[in-house]
C-alpha cells in the first residue's frame, strides 16, 4: 500500500553542511586532526541524504528491505542516507504498439495494433507488484489486445447477425479495449488514460481476396437496389399508360416493354435506341 513520506527540507541540511565544512577546515589549521576528520566523514555521510524530485516524479524510499514511503511532491530534500532511493516518473506516456497478427472471432489473420496512454498512479506497485513496470505495460496491453480481436470478427460480411464488429464498432470495442488493460494493469499500480485501435486490416495474404469478396458483396447490393428501382419505374409505366389510356397492349406488348426497359434501366451501359419505322412487329 502506497504511504506518503516527507523528507527534511535540503536547504536546512545544506546550511548544516557548509557548517560542518567549515568546521572541518578549522580544526585542520588548528590542529585538531581527529575531530576534523570525523566532521568530514559526518559532511560526506550527511551528502548522501540529499535528493531533488523533478514536478511529476516520484521517490520511493526503501530501509533495509522495509518500504517506508514515497515523496511525491517536487522539491529540494535531505533524507536518511542509508535509504534506498528510486525515482519513478508519474508522468502520462504513450505506447504506441507495433502492428501484430491475431485472428479474428471468425479465424480470420488481421493486422491490428493500438495506442495506449498511460502513468504510474500507485508506486509502491509499480516498484514492487511486478518486475520492471514499463515492459508489463507492453506485454499485458498486446496480450489484450490479441484477446479482444478474438472476441468480434473484423466485418459482417460473413458474420450478418455480429451487431459488433472490430472494423464499424469503434466506440464499443475501444471501451472494452481499454477496460480490459485497466483489469489487467491495476496489479502495478498503472492507470490507464486512453486506450484505443489505431491500425487494423487484413492481413497481406488475404487482404485481395478479401477486398474483391468486399467489392462483390457491394455490387450485389448495388445490383439489388437499381433492380428494385427499375420494377417501380416498369410498374409506374406501365401504369400510366393504361390510365391515360395512350396505347393498349397486350400481355405479349407488355412483356416486351418490361423486358426492353429492365434492359435499359439495369444495363451497365447507356442503351442504343433503334428507330422502327414501320410496325412494333
Amino acid at each position: 500500500m502506497e504511504k506518503q513520506y516527507s523528507g527534511f527540507s535540503g536547504y536546512l541540511f545544506l546550511f548544516l553542511e557548509l557548517a560542518i565544512l567549515v568546521a572541518a577546515v578549522l580544526g585542520f589549521f588548528s590542529g585538531w586532526i581527529i575531530p576534523a576528520v570525523v566532521l568530514v566523514v559526518l559532511f560526506i555521510f550527511l551528502a548522501i541524504g540529499f535528493t531533488v524530485v523533478d514536478p511529476n516524479q516520484s521517490c520511493v524510499m526503501v530501509l533495509f528491505g522495509a518500504y517506508k514511503g514515497t515523496i511525491k511532491s517536487n522539491g529540494f530534500y535531505w533524507v536518511n542516507p542509508f535509504f534506498v532511493r528510486k525515482k519513478i516518473s508519474l508522468r502520462a506516456r504513450n505506447f504506441d504498439s507495433e502492428t501484430i497478427k491475431v485472428n479474428d472471432k471468425l479465424g480470420n489473420p488481421i493486422m491490428i495494433g493500438l495506442v495506449l496512454v498511460w502513468k504510474v498512479q500507485d508506486t509502491f506497485k509499480a516498484a514492487f507488484g511486478v518486475d520492471e513496470f514499463e515492459h508489463f505495460v507492453v506485454v499485458q496491453s498486446e496480450a489484450a489486445l490479441r484477446k479482444l480481436a478474438g472476441i468480434y470478427p473484423y466485418d459482417n460480411i460473413e458474420d450478418e447477425k455480429a451487431k459488433l464488429t472490430l472494423r464499424e464498432s469503434t466506440e464499443e470495442v475501444n471501451d472494452q479495449l481499454e477496460a480490459e488493460i485497466k483489469e489487467r494493469l491495476d496489479m502495478a499500480g498503472i492507470q490507464v488514460i486512453e486506450a484505443r485501435i489505431n491500425h487494423i486490416a487484413y492481413a497481406q495474404e488475404i487482404a485481395q481476396a478479401m477486398l474483391k469478396r468486399q467489392q462483390a458483396t457491394a455490387i450485389v447490393a448495388a445490383r439489388f437496389k437499381i433492380v428494385e428501382g427499375a420494377v417501380s419505374m416498369v410498374e409506374m409505366a406501365l401504369d400510366e399508360l393504361s390510365k391515360k389510356k395512350i396505347v393498349e397492349l397486350d400481355e405479349e406488348k407488355k412483356a416486351t416493354m418490361v423486358s426492353n426497359l429492365m434492359v435499359v434501366l439495369c444495363g451497365d451501359k447507356d442503351a442504343t435506341p433503334v428507330v422502327n419505322t414501320g410496325t412494333l412487329y
